[in-house]
């Protein structure tokens, strides 16, 4: 008897469907770039800076260690090479599609946050006077003491972009997203007291917090700065990973909830139709999966009966049965 495959979805049987369902899902991404763009464009709130401000604003200006375009290799490229070698083993496409779609939020809805307070709150940056200054001579206005800076206008701009971190923020919501995905599939918190599991979701953690810490080595930022980057992007990474995911220490943990959903539907259409003999529901390509009660029990298919467990368990969810 041919294979059966139980939440084995490929993208030649539902990768289109499942494109199309959420297709407002991307065009919102594609307009979260647009804003992030704008944000990008403006020019920040200049705040008042003193004579007597210098002293915190001295310091060197340096390279970036990690520069601007590592940034999206560390935040998103990363994460999705773990993800697609999720989905070379285990093939769902549920899966595959929302954790991509939930990274991509976690980044840029933290991309959007991240930029607009930028512009709103306007910190300088610990080396602003030399931004400012680029000769070394301070130049203050006679009446206000604020500064009237003879550095270049974009590098004067950025100087204005200290809080938060986008490095930071950018790097704990893809690297943060990571790490909730990692636990949920490696069942972190199944109550075995694996320490290597948890050392393994924590390992993205302290690359986000490495790349943090080197903002303020560089002097691009205050130590405030990358604290409220990382926790923003910690906080939108959890928000979209549980929007996507039930939490890691669900029994059903390891599948996205539009799997689970759509696991509920075909489950109740087959007792429906076992009911109904004469009324077909479910689609041919929802035939090919036999899908198990969430309870200890039987369950019954056109191709015979068997003994199931939770509805996630380990022999199911590594996909396939065989008669």
């Amino acid at each position: 008897m041919p294979e059966i495959q139980l939440g084995a979805h490929t993208f030649r049987n539902q990768g289109v469907e499942i494109a199309r369902f959420h297709m407002h899902d991307w065009l919102i991404l594609f307009l979260l770039v647009v804003i992030d763009i704008v944000l990008n464009v403006i020019e920040p709130f200049h705040r008042f800076v003193g004579s007597d401000m210098m002293t915190d604003l001295r310091y060197p200006l340096k390279d970036n260690t990690i520069p601007f375009w590592a940034v999206p290799i560390i935040a998103i490229i990363l994460p999705l090479l773990v993800i697609l070698v999720f989905y070379f083993i285990r093939k769902d496409v549920y899966d595959v599609h929302q954790a991509i779609l939930g990274l991509l939020y976690s980044v840029l809805i933290t991309s959007v946050l991240t930029d607009a307070i930028k512009d709103a709150v306007g910190r300088p940056r610990p080396d602003f006077f030399w931004r400012c200054f680029p000769d070394g001579k301070g130049v203050f206005d006679t009446i206000t003491s604020n500064v009237k800076c003879t550095g270049l206008k974009n590098v004067i701009k950025e100087g204005h972009k200290s809080f938060p971190s986008g490095h930071s923020s950018w790097s704990f919501a893809g690297l943060g997203f990571l790490a909730w995905y990692l636990s949920g599939k490696i069942k972190a918190f199944d109550q075995r007291g694996h320490v290597a599991k948890i050392c393994l979701v924590f390992l993205p953690l302290l690359a986000a917090a490495l790349v943090a810490v080197s903002r303020v080595d560089d002097y691009w930022h205050h130590w405030q700065d990358v604290f409220a980057g990382g926790l923003l992007g910690l906080t939108v990474a959890s928000i979209c990973y549980l929007q996507f995911f039930p939490p890691p220490y669900d029994i059903d943990g390891r599948m996205p909830h539009v799997h689970l959903q759509r696991l509920a539907e075909q489950r109740s259409g087959t007792q429906s139709t076992a009911n109904n003999p004469g009324c077909l529901t479910i689609r041919q390509p929802e035939v090919d999966s036999v899908y198990a009660q969430p309870q200890h029990g039987i369950a019954v298919s056109g191709l015979g009966a068997r003994e199931t467990g939770p509805i996630f368990d380990d022999d199911v969810e590594n996909g396939r049965w065989r008669h």
